[in-house]
């Protein structure tokens, strides 16, 4: 069974929109949220860059502007592509942060939840 650090409660878990338990990668692709808008939603996206093709940093890269377009052919339909996430959980548990959280990342695209549109807006992803 796993060992619980007792600091663990006394650690703050944010700072200014970073989650301390994520390593961070900044991605340029993020805006701010409009006036007043609340995180009400939360969108989990499954992705493996290119597709079917899981570990490696193909994802990190897209998400901060630098893949090699000319390195996989699939990287060719997808070329000049800008979008990022909050949060990536990589497949052996490690959590990347690409944008602030207060902040609108650009993953949910053109989007619709109940009756809103534009999921970027309000959600985390």
């Amino acid at each position: 069974m796993g060992r619980i650090d007792p600091a663990f409660g006394s650690r703050p878990r944010w700072r200014a929109g970073w989650w301390t338990g994520a390593s961070r990668c900044t991605s340029p692709n993020f805006g701010p949220r409009p006036e007043g808008a609340a995180i009400d939603l939360v969108v989990l996206h499954s992705i493996s860059l290119p597709p079917g093709v899981y570990g490696g940093d193909a994802i990190e890269r897209l998400f901060t502007n630098r893949l090699d377009w000319d390195a996989h052919p699939y990287f060719g339909q997808i070329r000049g592509l800008q979008v990022s996430a909050h949060f990536l959980v990589r497949r052996d548990g490690a959590v990347v942060q690409f944008v602030d959280a207060g902040q609108r990342a650009w993953h949910a695209g053109r989007s619709h939840w109940q009756g809103r549109d534009n999921c970027n807006d309000f959600s985390i992803g």
